[in-house]
C-alpha cells in the first residue's frame, strides 16, 4: 500500500511541476503602428541588462561588429503591409528579418528576406534585402529592458528606433501615399456618388498634403455648394485664399464661418477664425 501512495504521490507531483509556468527572461512583444494608409508590426523579444553592458567590445548581449538578432530569442521580424522605403530602397510589403551590426560610431541596419529564423544563426548576407548606415545616439539615461518603437510619425514618414542601455538608433521610413489619395479623390469626386464628404475630403488632401492650393479651392466651393451652412467648409476656404494670397477673399470666408459657427454655438471655430483674420 505505501509503494503504491509513494507512486501516486509521485505522479500527482510531476503533474503540478509540468503545470508550473514561468515568465520569460525575455518576454515578447508584438507592436502594430498604422502608418500611412497601413500598417507595421514589429515582432521581437525583449532581453534586460541585468547588470551587464549592453554593447560594445567583449559584450555578451550584442557585442560591437557581430550582426544581432536585435532582441533575443528568434529574429525579430518587421512586416509592412504597403511598401515603404529605407535607405532610398523601396522594400515591398512583406515580412523581414530586422538584423544589425553594433558600433561604436555607427551601426549597420539590415532587413532581410528571412522572417523565421533563431536568433541569428540563420542569417545569411546574401538574403540582404536593404543594408543602412545610422549614427548612434547616447542618451542620459539608461534602459533596462529593450525597446524596439516606431516615432516620427507624419502622414508619409516615421522612424523605427532601437533603444537600449544608453543607445538610441534611429532608421527613417517613408511610404508614398499621395499616388493612391489621388485616384481614390478622382474616383469619389466623380459621377453619381460624388458628394460633400468626399469633396472636403479632397480639399482637405490638396490643402494639408499635397499643397496645391488651387485644386484644394475647387474643391472646398464644390463641398459648399452642396453644403453651404457647413461652417468649417468656410474656414478651410479663408485658409486656403490666405496661401493663394488673396486676403480680401480670405477675410470674407471667415467672417462668415463666424456667423454660422456663432449661430451653430462652437466657439472654438469663431476663435479660429478670428485668429486668421489677425493674421491677414
Amino acid at each position: 500500500m505505501n509503494k503504491i501512495l509513494l507512486v501516486v504521490g509521485t505522479m500527482l507531483s510531476l503533474a503540478v511541476t509540468a503545470q508550473v509556468k514561468m515568465p520569460s527572461p525575455s518576454p515578447t512583444q508584438t507592436l502594430i503602428q498604422d502608418f500611412g494608409l497601413g500598417k507595421i508590426e514589429i515582432v521581437y523579444s525583449r532581453p534586460s541588462l541585468k547588470g551587464r553592458a549592453a554593447f560594445g567590445n567583449g559584450s555578451v548581449l550584442a557585442p560591437t561588429g557581430i550582426v544581432w538578432r536585435t532582441g533575443a530569442n528568434s529574429a525579430t521580424k518587421v512586416t509592412f503591409s504597403h511598401p515603404v522605403t529605407i535607405g532610398n530602397k523601396t522594400l515591398a510589403a512583406g515580412a523581414y528579418g530586422l538584423f544589425t551590426i553594433p558600433g561604436e560610431k555607427e551601426w549597420t541596419i539590415i532587413f532581410n528576406s528571412n522572417s523565421k529564423g533563431w536568433g541569428s544563426f540563420t542569417y545569411n548576407e546574401a538574403e540582404d534585402v536593404v543594408r543602412v548606415n545610422v549614427k548612434p545616439e547616447i542618451t542620459s539615461n539608461s534602459t533596462e529592458t529593450f525597446i524596439i518603437g516606431v516615432g516620427d510619425i507624419t502622414p508619409e514618414t516615421a522612424a523605427i528606433y532601437l533603444k537600449w542601455d544608453k543607445t538610441l538608433v534611429s532608421v527613417p521610413i517613408s511610404t508614398d501615399i499621395k499616388s493612391t489619395i489621388r485616384s481614390q479623390i478622382e474616383a469619389a469626386t466623380t459621377g453619381a456618388t460624388a458628394n460633400s464628404s468626399a469633396y472636403q475630403a479632397a480639399a482637405n488632401f490638396y490643402f494639408d498634403m499635397d499643397k496645391d492650393y488651387d485644386k484644394a479651392l475647387v474643391f472646398v466651393d464644390k463641398a459648399i455648394a452642396v453644403d453651404a451652412k457647413a461652417y468649417w467648409l468656410f474656414l478651410l476656404k479663408a485658409k486656403t485664399q490666405k496661401e493663394l494670397g488673396d486676403k480680401k477673399g480670405a477675410r470674407a470666408s471667415a467672417e462668415i464661418c463666424i456667423k454660422l459657427a456663432e449661430a451653430a454655438k462652437n466657439a472654438d471655430y469663431v476663435r479660429s477664425c478670428n485668429e486668421l483674420l489677425n493674421s491677414l
